[in-house]
């Protein structure tokens, strides 16, 4: 083969490589990087001139580049393949700080007494994600179950036990016995709500499909919230409530949804302040938005404000955040985040599809 013949097989190869879905990497005997990929640039994050020419560790996590460091010097020295040739997995570092899984497979070739070697990467995170969403699922059915018999056997006798408390408060009692009579009532409602938590939380999250105007379910909330607003001293601030914007999804899910929220911001103005709720439209997206003048979250509970049974306040139950955040992930394209400072107060957000006023959903199932 010709000399421009070669020349011409290597560049159509190195633009193969160069513009395919599949991230190559390429090191030296001194795992000095050498070729690096646009898939690889955007899986990592790193432009190429700011990994060629540096060791691979700026793209591994320590633990990972120890042993891939010894794998190429043990196959330098015996070339004997161990882990070469191999799929492995691995965790890799992003340029903004992230770790992630990644599935890498190195090939390595002989040019002229140097050894060069190759990785094809694959970037995890998607796949593992899906697989701990199903798992997680799995595990809330199975749980699911055992919280139904539970709470069915508990519900009983806590009925019983709220109908004689009713019963009795109705005889001419002293005020000790009375004071007695309140806390058993007061825990057996607290006992009620919870295993309704429960229930909600463990259960799947079986949607109706109906069209609602999801400012028009905030006024009803605040409507059923105005004893506790002015309580607690509480000014709403909803500059566009009146304007209708729809969504497709459980209209009673998402009055749920706004309830918690609604009780959690008052709960966090001990003092009285400013509910800020606005409601935004861009792109064919709602975005919906919640923001208390309360305490805040401290930045260490912030990772644990969604998991089931947390809670920041005195008499919560740690189930309301859990419980609308997968109401609000198990509508189509729902979402649901959370901003918070200690000492200034937090900002929920939910994001989801809007939907035309006039747009029937068999219209919308067809296209």
């Amino acid at each position: 083969m010709s000399l421009y013949s070669q020349n011409k097989e290597l560049l159509i190869l190195r633009n193969a490589v160069e513009n395919t879905n599949e991230a190559f990497v390429t090191i030296n005997e001194e795992h000095e990087v050498i070729f690096f990929n646009k898939a690889a640039e955007k899986i990592f994050g790193y432009s190429r001139d700011e990994v060629v020419g540096h060791d691979l560790d700026v793209i591994m996590a320590p633990g990972c580049s120890r042993n891939h460091h010894r794998a190429v010097r043990h196959f330098v020295r015996t070339r004997s393949p161990g882990r070469i040739g191999h799929e492995a997995e691995m965790l890799a570092n992003r340029k903004n700080g992230d770790t992630f899984p990644a599935n890498i497979s190195f090939s390595v070739a002989d040019v002229e007494g140097r050894l060069y070697f190759t990785g094809i990467v694959k970037d995890l995170s998607e796949t593992r994600a899906l697989e701990e969403r199903i798992a997680q699922s799995e595990r809330l059915a199975a749980l699911g179950h055992v919280v139904a018999e539970i709470t069915h056997e508990i519900k009983n006798p806590l009925m019983m036990i709220g109908g004689f408390a009713n019963q009795l408060s109705r005889l001419p009692l002293d005020e000790k016995s009375r004071s007695k009579l309140r806390i058993i009532t007061e825990e057996v409602s607290r006992l009620e709500k919870l295993l309704g938590e429960l229930s909600s939380y463990y259960k799947p999250a079986l949607l109706k499909k109906e069209k609602a105007d999801v400012n028009g379910l905030i006024k009803e909330v605040l409507s059923l919230l105005r004893h506790d607003l002015e309580k607690h001293c509480v000014k709403v601030e909803f500059p566009n409530s009146d304007e209708p914007v729809f969504f497709e999804g459980d209209r009673d899910k998402m009055k749920q949804v706004f309830l918690n929220l609604t009780q959690n911001a008052i709960a966090a103005m001990e003092s009285g302040g400013r509910l800020n709720i606005e409601t935004r439209v861009e792109q064919e997206r709602m975005e919906i938005i919640i923001a208390d003048e309360g305490c805040g979250i401290p930045q260490r509970d912030m990772g644990k404000i969604f998991s089931p049974f947390f809670t920041t306040k005195k008499h919560g139950t740690g189930l309301g955040l859990s419980i609308s955040k997968k109401i609000i992930e198990a509508h189509t394209g729902g979402s649901f985040t959370l901003f918070s400072e200690e000492g200034k107060g937090t900002i929920f957000k939910i994001s989801m599809p809007v939907v035309d006023e006039h747009d029937p959903p068999e219209r919308r199932s067809r296209e």
